[in-house]
């Protein structure tokens, strides 16, 4: 068998392995979730600028987002296999924490908090 031949059945070879490598990754891609949310305070006003915390409960990592304007937050890319606990702070009042469980199918999970401001 001649150089060139084998080189080019391992450019073949290569090409299905990147295939199938890009395949996996879009399948597990779309299996990501999203949380979603606004804060609130309890008479339904949106909250701006409170921080937003998901802690993945299976790694104890966590991650933090201001809300907008409007009081919206959003954490994407979040593993379907893992449970997390999401709760929101604002000037030293907190959110009840609320869970988002592994065995929940949804992809795109909508979850509202709120804070209960203190009154000084």
């Amino acid at each position: 068998m001649s150089l060139w031949r084998r080189i080019s059945g391992l450019l073949v070879i290569l090409a299905l392995c990147a295939a199938v490598g890009a395949a996996q990754d879009k399948k597990r891609e779309a299996q990501l979730r999203t949380v979603r949310g606004v804060v609130e305070d309890k008479s339904d006003n949106p909250i701006s600028s409170s921080v937003v915390f998901l802690k993945n409960l299976r790694t104890n990592s966590v991650r933090s987002s201001y809300t907008d304007d409007t009081g919206n937050f959003r954490f994407s890319g979040l593993d379907p296999n893992a449970d997390y606990e999401l709760h929101a702070e604002k000037e030293g009042a907190k959110s009840t924490t609320r869970t988002v469980s592994s065995f929940d199918g949804r992809k795109d999970i909508v979850l509202n908090l709120k804070i209960d401001k203190k009154k000084n």
